[in-house]
């Protein structure tokens, strides 16, 4: 059966849970195969049972260690013999509230969720060839001033900035460099399940569509920019927020 990315090779960061296993998952059913990176081996090798070895390679990196991240697009391009995708997903949230944050805090997420990013992208870059597709993964946070997010904003605005510098550079290569940008999202990020169920009771709320996104649903929008389906799709930011972001007033908390 043919699938949307038969035989291209992707490699996604943080790709041992949540939007970036979720998109593993569905990259490989589409015919890639994939190479997964993360910082816990124990998380990773569970991951890489989910995924199968025959279509998935998981690689033990930190995006912000440039020679980590280099030997990771090494080893994906040295298993799989090319490399084709590239999702920087990689990043931590994270309580920076001003007045009260310690500048170890705040500079870890920029350092993880801004400099892991770029980084990675540059890694990849010697095996990338004309065709390649570039996601960068940003947030409705960068622009919904949530109270104690400064740092996590910050980083997932600094991401969509930066992807419209590398599309200036990277067209001339034919490489597409698009950003999701995911809204409220059932993923481990948020910590344990009771934490998740009181942001859930609070945030769905806030969401037109009533219900916060799943990580197949960053998946699917994922697999569409990586496909030949977005052939000329260069420098969308495309949102998976079931409407928070552009119709705030439409939110249930809003309905009489």
């Amino acid at each position: 059966m043919m699938g949307k990315l038969n035989g291209k090779v992707a490699l996604i960061t943080g790709g041992n849970s949540g939007i970036g296993l979720a998109t593993a998952k569905l990259f490989i059913a589409e015919g890639a195969k994939v190479v997964i990176t993360g910082r816990n081996q124990e998380t990773l090798n569970a991951a890489l049972k989910e995924l199968g070895e025959d279509n998935g390679f998981a690689v033990q990196a930190d995006t912000t260690d440039q020679p980590s991240i280099e030997k990771a697009t090494a080893a994906a391009v040295e298993r799989f013999g090319r490399l084709d995708i590239v999702f920087a997903n990689a990043g931590i949230a994270g309580n920076t509230p001003a007045g009260a944050t310690e500048p170890s805090v705040f500079d870890n997420i920029m350092k993880i969720n801004v400099s892991g990013v770029f980084f990675t992208v540059q890694a990849a870059l010697p095996y990338l060839t004309s065709g390649a597709s570039i996601i960068l993964n940003s947030s409705v946070l960068a622009k919904a001033g949530s109270p104690g997010y400064a740092a996590y904003a910050a980083s997932k605005g600094a991401v969509s900035s930066m992807a419209r510098v590398l599309v200036s550079e990277l067209s001339p290569r034919g490489i597409r460099v698009n950003t999701v940008s995911p809204g409220a999202t059932r993923t481990p990020i948020w910590g344990q399940p009771e934490g998740l169920a009181q942001f859930e009771s609070k945030l769905t709320r806030s969401i037109p569509l009533n219900r916060l996104g799943e990580p197949q649903d960053i998946a699917n929008v994922a697999l569409f920019l990586a496909s030949d389906d977005a052939a000329f799709v260069q420098g969308a930011e495309i949102s998976v927020d079931g409407g928070a972001g552009s119709s705030p007033f439409g939110a249930p908390v809003y309905r009489t």
